[in-house]
């Protein structure tokens, strides 16, 4: 595990000879503090992480990356001299350590760590569908081999280092989730992670307002198979369906292998049936194999996550047992989670985030479901030059498919305009400036035969809609 001496020299150089103190986690949230932990003490835009640091002491941890003073009598070791650590003597904790950056020592911290463990690495990057991908993933590598995950949406440049050094020796392989909003972001996190696989989704709108275009966007992301080693020990796994990605295997020099719904790809599906709530089935076909294959995983799209969970699983080495077992255990945590309301009615809660492609794809789903179909949906946030595009191609998908459309947010208003000029009846469809309006429509209008999806980017709130109308268990 690692220990104060690890964390001395992977940020001065230099390595005590004695025994240093085993560091039992590294957090930069003060409440999810253990005995034995690394506290990287951040100034953010409202808190200061060093306002928190007698208090974590006083619950345990061990040591504090430090910045700044703080207020406290407690010895401090200051790292930015480079002083003999040999010659030094190092109190007992708890004890501050003094840097210039903590973000910037956090992340040289795990940089170090990380090239001292023989472990294999799997980076997940792309528009849509990551974290359902890692989960998967997870699960399949799981049945062979000891593997960890980023917790829930640690994908950036600070959740990136904390979840590294969860790592130790007993792990064999790790599954890391990449998040993208600017040019050279993913590059900086596969200089920490050092990935040996590469599992690309799709390159979608999502992020546009920062990173512009859909190409910059495909650049960005392709610096994760940029990073990778040659071939054999480099796998690029790339989505064959989609240009913008299938044309990624020229930028690297990682062997290549494509998934998707063509024959010319290595592992491609065909025969596509959607079971509604009860998952998908589809047939698997690998060189001369033809597997059919039945799982948990809601909606159509869900064919692609598949995909590269049994991708990975097979450049790893895993039999068809395991990866089926892996595929089907039911574990992984959906985004799109079903729940009732008071009157009767099923809510698909997919209001973590939206985008266009990730929206269409949700709204398919109510294709296979009976009752009257209800679309409640907010802004996509962060489109930047395709916000007009995004919001008029939902409103379209959204008359097609849906019986009645509640809107949620100023953008919205072009989804509904959109949904008014692709037919659908003006009387059913309804704008609303707010969640707490929107709530107070639902209760009275939802039925015990309504199917409801609700969708929207986090920024719009849309989980307050969910969170209103759920029965509570």
């Amino acid at each position: 595990m690692l220990n104060l001496a690890d964390v001395f020299e992977a940020l001065t150089n230099n390595r005590p000879g004695m025994e240093m103190p085993i560091i039992t986690e590294a957090v930069i949230d003060s409440r999810q503090v253990i005995p034995g932990c690394l506290f990287i003490a951040r100034q953010g835009e409202n808190v200061d992480g060093h306002d928190f640091v007698q208090d974590v002491f006083q619950r345990g941890a061990s040591f504090a990356l430090i910045e700044h003073d703080i207020d406290g009598d407690f010895p401090c070791l200051d790292l930015r001299k480079s002083s003999n650590l040999t010659m030094v003597s190092i109190p007992e904790p708890p004890l501050c350590l003094r840097v210039e950056n903590t973000l910037e020592a956090l992340q040289q911290i795990a940089r170090f760590w990380r090239r001292k463990l023989d472990i294999r690495v799997v980076g997940i990057t792309g528009s849509v569908g990551k974290s359902t991908t890692k989960e998967l993933i997870a699960e399949v590598l799981s049945k062979r081999f000891r593997t960890l995950k980023n917790p829930g949406n640690m994908n950036n440049e600070i959740g990136l280092p904390l979840t590294v050094l969860k790592l130790n020796r007993n792990y064999e392989r790790a599954v890391l989730e990449m998040g993208f909003y600017v040019p050279g972001e993913i590059a900086f996190l596969c200089d920490i992670a050092q990935p040996h696989i590469g599992v690309v989704t799709n390159i979608g709108t999502v992020h546009a307002e920062r990173a512009g275009s859909q190409e910059a966007i495909a650049k960005g992301k392709s610096e994760l198979v940029q990073a990778l080693p040659p071939s054999p020990d480099g796998i690029a796994i790339l989505n064959y369906d989609d240009p913008l990605v299938k044309a990624m295997a020229e930028k690297t020099k990682a062997r290549i292998f494509f998934y998707g719904l063509n024959p010319l790809a290595d592992l491609w599906a065909d025969e596509i049936e959607s079971l509604g709530l009860e998952g998908i089935q589809f047939r698997l076909h690998y060189h001369n194999e033809i597997l059919h294959i039945k799982v948990p995983l809601i909606g159509q799209h869900s064919v692609h996550t598949v995909l590269r969970a049994a991708a990975v699983g097979l450049v790893e080495g895993l039999n068809w047992q395991e990866i089926i077992e892996g595929l089907t255990s039911g574990h992984t945590q959906l985004r799109l989670v079903a729940v009732r309301s008071d009157t009767g009615a099923l809510l698909l809660d997919d209001t973590y985030n939206a985008s266009p492609e990730s929206t269409l794809s949700a709204l398919n789903l109510l294709v296979d479901l009976d009752g009257r179909k209800i679309a409640v949906l907010g802004d996509m946030l962060e489109l930047g030059q395709y916000e007009k595009q995004g919001h008029e191609m939902v409103g379209v998908r959204a008359a097609q498919v849906a019986e009645f459309l509640i809107t949620v947010g100023e953008r919205s208003r072009i989804t509904a305009d959109a949904a008014r000029r692709s037919g659908m009846n003006a009387s059913h469809i309804f704008e609303f400036e707010n969640p707490g309006k929107t709530i107070s429509f639902l209760r009275d209008f939802l039925t015990s035969k309504d199917m409801v999806l609700i969708k929207g980017s986090r920024g719009i709130h849309m989980d307050q809609i969910v969170a209103a109308l759920e029965v509570p268990e």
